[in-house]
C-alpha cells in the first residue's frame, strides 16, 4: 500500500506516518525499487497498534523501547511484556483517576437537575 492509502486507511497524515518511522515508533517500511514506501501488513499491524496504544495514552518511548526489543528478537520477550504491563497499570490508574472525575461530574450535573425541578415546581405553583 502507498502511505496516501494507509494514510487514509488508518486516518493519520502522511507526516506522521513518516515521523512514527523515523523515530522508531513502527519498524522501518519496506521500499519499492525506486524508495518508495510500500506498506505491507506487518507494517499496517505495526501501524494499527501504535495509534490504538497512542490513543490509549500509552508512552512514546515506551512504545519506541518495545519496537526496538522487539527487532532484537525472541531473547527480549520478557523485558517487551514487562513494558506492556507496566504500561497496562499505569493506563489502569488513569482509568480509575477519569472514573472518579466522571463520577464528581455527574454528581454535580445532578445537583443542578435536582435545583431546576425545585425550581419549575415553584414556578407551576405561583402559575396556577
Amino acid at each position: 500500500m502507498t502511505i496516501a492509502e494507509v494514510s487514509k486507511k488508518y486516518d493519520l497524515s502522511p507526516d506522521t506516518l513518516r515521523y512514527y518511522e523515523r523515530i522508531g515508533l513502527i519498524p522501518p517500511v519496506p521500499r519499492n525499487k525506486s524508495g518508495i514506501r510500500n506498506y505491507d501488513e506487518d507494517s499496517c499491524r505495526w501501524i494499527e497498534l501504535m495509534k490504538c496504544m497512542r490513543k490509549a495514552g500509552v508512552q512514546i518511548e515506551a512504545l519506541i523501547e518495545y519496537v526496538d526489543l522487539f527487532q532484537k528478537g525472541d531473547a527480549t520477550a520478557d523485558a517487551r511484556k514487562n513494558i506492556l504491563i507496566e504500561q497496562r497499570n499505569q493506563l489502569m490508574d488513569r482509568m480509575e483517576d477519569m472514573q472518579q472525575s466522571l463520577n464528581r461530574l455527574n454528581e454535580k450535573i445532578k445537583r443542578y437537575e435536582q435545583g431546576l425541578m425545585v425550581a419549575e415546581k415553584q414556578l407551576k405553583k405561583w402559575k396556577d
